[in-house]
């Protein structure tokens, strides 16, 4: 084969780089500034002990099959159990990633007639589930309410008879906010419309015993939420919590379910171990806490930067060559901050992701406060 059927791959990768926005891979180097383990729970010693109890009782890695064969396994189902009465929710799905979970929600539960109001920050995701779906779907502007409900009446105005569906992300991965839950609640259920909480970077760190933002929502028969099991909580996979009846329905019309093989037992056994380790060690949360008012305080003192009030806090800087700039000084400090670029976020908003977790301490993060100053002096 000649290079021709190649060419058109390499000159799309030929303009990313002159937009500086091709990315490679790289190892982790460096304090962690940019992962989503915030409370540390990756190479915690009673995770590891907890998979290693497994494997020692004969548990094995792999599922071997699909959930409806012979790939449903006792630890799917225990850990299904005790997330339901964690996040107080009729039911739970376990799924290989909260990726695929996102999908499967937006392209199996919407239908055909109804309509989807999809923030417009919300993770990439929903926005690939949305369009890959069978209902209409509209882009509402970030957190706010009013345009979402401008966006229902707008549709039932024009003759829209099916169900709404609204989907936002309760802690915005790029941002930091968070979704206006409370009046996303009240406009849902005067609509009689249902709402699909991704909860990625809220489940474990914010919410009663870490169970997220939409804690007080949970159980709800409009409610279904998403806990991603690869961020706060150290695993993989990612649990849907909702209705039973739309969880059954899931099992019996979701494609992504029904003919994906089914998450190793093992990170089922992780997962579980985690959500007891919230419950049982809530000073994680508080520690953590603690890091993210510690940075927002002297990110504002020293740079200027506006506190998100969260873990994860963003520092605008606009271009894109200048943005991995500062990155690669920082991270040739030995400080683990990435850069992130569009289509991530939009044209003109390239920026610093810095994620506070547990695997640094304030020492670093004073420490790495200053470097940045520095840097962003020099660059």
């Amino acid at each position: 084969m000649n290079g021709a059927p190649l060419a058109r791959y390499e000159a799309t990768l030929q303009g990313l780089a002159r937009k500086d926005r091709l990315r490679t891979l790289k190892p982790r180097a460096g304090r962690d500034f940019s992962s989503n383990d915030y409370l540390g729970l990756a190479a915690s010693k009673r995770l590891g002990e907890a998979v290693a109890a497994a494997i020692a009782r004969g548990t094995p890695v792999g599922a071997t099959g699909s959930r409806l064969l012979r790939g449903n396994a006792p630890e799917h189902e225990q850990l299904e159990a005790d997330a339901a009465a964690f996040f107080g929710a009729d039911r739970a799905l376990f799924f290989g990633s909260g990726y695929i979970a996102n999908f499967a929600l937006l392209t199996a539960l919407p239908q055909k007639g109804d309509l989807l109001v999809l923030d417009e920050l919300a993770h990439a995701s929903m926005h690939e589930g949305a369009q890959a779906g069978r209902a209409q779907f509209v882009l509402a502007a970030h957190n706010d309410a009013n345009a979402v409900d401008d966006a229902i009446t707008r549709w039932r105005a024009e003759g829209g008879m099916g169900c709404v569906w609204i989907a936002v992300e309760s802690l915005y991965s790029m941002d930091g906010d968070c979704a206006p839950l409370e009046s996303l609640a009240a406009l849902a259920d005067r609509h009689n419309a249902f709402i699909i909480v991704d909860e990625a970077h809220a489940t474990g760190v914010w919410g009663p015993d870490g169970r997220g933002l939409a804690a007080a929502f949970e159980g709800r028969d409009n409610i279904v939420a998403l806990h991603t099991c690869g961020k706060a909580l150290g695993a993989c996979g990612g649990l849907v919590t909702g209705p039973r009846t739309l969880c059954e329905y899931l099992i019996n019309r979701c494609r992504p379910f029904i003919y994906a093989t089914a998450p190793s037992p093992l990170m089922a056994v992780a997962a579980r171990e985690a959500l007891a380790m919230l419950a049982d060690e809530p000073m994680r949360r508080v520690q953590l806490h603690e890091r993210v008012a510690l940075a927002g305080r002297q990110l504002a003192d020293r740079c200027g930067v506006i506190p998100s009030g969260s873990q994860i806090q963003p520092v605008v800087i606009g271009e894109n060559r200048r943005t991995m700039a500062v990155a690669a000084r920082l991270q040739g400090r030995g400080f683990d901050i990435r850069g992130i670029r569009p289509p991530t976020v939009a044209e003109g908003t390239s920026r610093l992701r810095i994620s506070l977790t547990l695997n640094i301490g304030e020492a670093d993060i004073s420490a790495m406060v200053e470097a940045l100053v520095e840097v962003l002096a020099q660059t």
